[in-house]
């Protein structure tokens, strides 16, 4: 999808209403998320930052410990708290703030691989449960200044999804198991918190 006026419109008002501003990009598995965020910081240009939630994943040895790896993304596979307190950091521009990235060719995240200088007014924080009201993220609505809900059709979703996991080692098999077993048990609970959002994005 390319960005509408409307939503232009909407982060050249949410730019005009402080220093800094922190646009949340929320969504299923799928949904677009990243590529969304990207299209947001390609339209504001060097004063955007990409902060992505998966940067909170846990660590796949430490899934593998506590006996979650069978079900990673789910909000209890996040270090939330981790994420909240990144995000209180974020609202002050006085200095330079890092972030983690998740790294799927690893399958951990990596700390510090994202830079939010100071003289960064817009972070778009893109992640599933920026609007989850459990498992630690209820803070998390508060802390953005806008949230977008971004809702594709299912069945796009789905085969995006599906070639993702075949892209990044999956069998097809395992790949279809996962994008309707664990990741679409996500979705749903994702789906319930669009009411929260302060605009929900029809993608085609």
């Amino acid at each position: 999808m390319t960005l509408t006026p409307d939503l232009l419109a909407r982060v050249e008002a949410l730019l005009a209403g402080g220093p800094r501003r922190v646009l949340g990009i929320v969504g299923a598995p799928g949904a677009g998320k990243s590529t969304v965020a990207a299209q947001v910081a390609a339209a504001v240009g060097p004063a955007a930052v990409v902060v992505p939630m998966d940067g909170f994943h846990l660590a796949q040895t430490e899934l593998e410990r506590i006996g979650r790896a069978d079900r990673k993304g789910a909000p209890d596979t996040f270090d939330a708290d981790g994420f909240v307190a990144l995000l209180t950091r974020l609202r002050d521009p006085r200095r330079t703030v890092y972030a983690p990235e998740y790294r799927r060719e690893l399958r951990n995240p990596v700390a510090g691989a994202i830079a939010v200088p100071p003289e960064a007014r817009l972070v778009v924080v893109e992640g599933n449960y920026l609007l989850l009201d459990e498992h630690g993220f209820g803070p998390v609505a508060a802390l953005l200044d806008e949230s977008w809900f971004l809702a594709p059709d299912d069945a796009l979703r789905l085969s995006r999804l599906v070639a993702r996991h075949e892209a990044f080692g999956k069998s097809p098999e395992a790949a279809r198991a996962w994008s309707h077993g664990p990741d679409e048990k996500n979705a749903r609970l994702v789906a319930a918190t669009a009411v929260r959002a302060d605009v929900v994005v029809r993608l085609a």
